[in-house]
């Protein structure tokens, strides 16, 4: 039995509502309030079905409308790519959602009343949402624990990460729903939000960071439009933007100019007068980061390069975690003959991976983990450094993501990932957002979306290793079976007798 038309609409408003908390809008209580009223007919439907079909709409409207700004890509090549705009969209929200419908399901399943069913569901949503960020390539965005970005609970994923702060996200919603008494519900739903709150905010004031090491860093923001930037009739405008950026006086000394992903329109070191150029712009003792594709034995990397005094490679980081559909297409070549390619593939199957990840030595600018755009959103990539890096870099091309809530949503995952591990973070963006976020994940510089301009930041110093940097998300996955595996036991008991 399928739920109701009344429950289905409900279901994908609710959806919908929910997709408030995530930025750029951030309306935490709003989504609350949806998730609430969402669990609330959750916990009353009489077939675990109606439970999965339920838990597939909430999804279905809440990943149209968050993940919305999907169709920019394809719409930056309409002529090659616009047709497949709305099956993206249409299918990442229909593909995301049955992590969610089995959840609901088994849920319901396991649940013999209405608060058990919603515990349960807390316990299965918090896997389903871990399985949604690992299976095949994962695709942790717009993660629950989100709605919490501009508010000092954030700072609790120092401690229980994305993931944890989801789990507590679902628990305050469901607490007014599981007592008897919806009074007590409301009363330890009050209690959560505070400790939440208050935790943050004691975190803030007793956390003590490293002295800063007193590097300065300049950061280059060219704004080159998708569109645009590859056109042969606009990209030397471009270079000399950013070369203009680069060589404008600085107030104090800069060690170290960084450049977005995909700076360059050539392969890395085929032009060397061009490379050499970018190095003479920069500062008195300055050098140049960027990104850069390049070609090597007959594959294309997309990759972070710091450059020597000649302009030259010196240090090269290879993007790890690819796009798919994007930087390559699984089966590329065979999807290559119904004219399927990446977006920006450059043949058949793209662009290869990085074989590991590392961390790039600036010298005096101290160790940072390079992350290339979309592997910021990856709460595992920012866990990577032994030793601990003393700073993160993430260079982006957020053109691709349109002017609304693409670009937002992405630099909020960089500010959780600042505040994850207790590390400063650096972000160099095309068109924006740049920024300097400091290792409790404020925003202590930026620049907008849509403008070109240069940011000259001192990096602040790191805080101590954070309990999450340490343990990831074992813990949590440790505490989520367990409670699972008591309750299937406990369901079987019960059959059994």
């Amino acid at each position: 039995m399928a739920v109701s038309g009344g429950r289905r609409l409900a279901a994908v408003i609710f959806g919908v509502v929910l997709a408030t908390g995530q930025s750029p809008l951030s309306w935490y209580p709003l989504a609350l309030i949806a998730l609430f009223a969402a669990l609330a007919i959750f916990s009353r439907l009489k077939k675990s079905v109606q439970a999965a079909w339920f838990g597939w709409l909430l999804a279905v409207g809440y990943f149209a409308a968050s993940l919305f700004w999907l169709i920019d890509p394809f719409l930056v090549e309409p002529w090659r790519h616009g047709w497949m705009a709305p099956f993206a969209l249409v299918l990442m929200a229909g593909g995301l959602g049955l992590f969610w419908a089995l959840a609901f399901g088994l849920a319901h399943l396991l649940g013999t009343t209405p608060s058990k069913r919603l515990l349960a569901l807390i316990l299965l949503f918090s896997l389903a949402e871990f399985a949604r960020a690992n299976v095949l390539s994962g695709f942790p965005w717009g993660l629950q624990g989100y709605i919490w970005v501009e508010t000092p609970v954030r700072q609790l994923a120092a401690l229980v990460g994305p993931h944890g702060l989801g789990v507590l996200t679902l628990l305050l919603a469901a607490l007014p729903l599981i007592p008897r008494r919806r009074w007590l519900g409301g009363i330890l739903a009050a209690s959560l939000m505070l400790a939440m709150w208050g935790g943050g905010v004691l975190r803030l004031q007793l956390v003590k960071p490293e002295p800063a090491m007193g590097t300065s860093l300049r950061l280059i923001q060219p704004n080159a439009p998708q569109r645009q930037k590859w056109d042969p009739a606009y990209a030397p405008g471009f270079f000399k933007r950013a070369l203009a950026l680069t060589a404008e006086p600085a107030e104090r000394p800069i060690d170290m100019v960084i450049w977005p992903e995909a700076a360059i329109t050539w392969w890395l070191d085929d032009e060397p007068e061009l490379q050499a150029r970018i190095a003479a712009a920069a500062p008195p003792g300055a050098r140049v980061v960027l990104g850069a594709r390049r070609y090597q034995a007959g594959r294309f990397f997309n990759s972070a390069v710091l450059l020597d005094e000649t302009g030259m490679s010196a240090v090269i980081y290879d993007k790890l975690h690819l796009v798919p559909f994007g930087e390559y297409i699984p089966f590329g070549s065979l999807l290559s003959l119904i004219g399927i390619h990446g977006l920006a593939a450059e043949e058949g199957g793209g662009f290869s991976a990085g074989k590991t990840p590392m961390l790039m030595d600036f010298g005096q600018a101290g160790k940072a983990l390079p992350l290339i755009c979309y592997e910021a959103i990856f709460p595992a990539m920012a866990r990577y450094g032994n030793p601990r890096p003393d700073w993160i870099l993430q260079i982006t091309n957020d053109a691709w993501f349109g002017e609304l809530a693409g670009p937002q949503q992405h630099f909020i995952q960089a500010r959780m990932r600042a505040t994850e591990q207790g590390l400063p973070l650096v972000r160099v963006a095309n068109t924006g957002i740049s920024a300097l976020i400091g290792a409790t994940g404020k925003v202590i510089e930026q620049l907008p979306l849509g403008v070109a301009g240069r940011l000259d930041v001192t990096l602040p110093g790191r805080l101590p290793a954070t309990v999450y940097g340490r343990t990831g998300d074992l813990p949590l996955l440790v505490l989520m079976l367990a409670g699972i595996l008591l309750t299937v036991l406990r369901r079987w008991h019960k059959k059994s007798d």
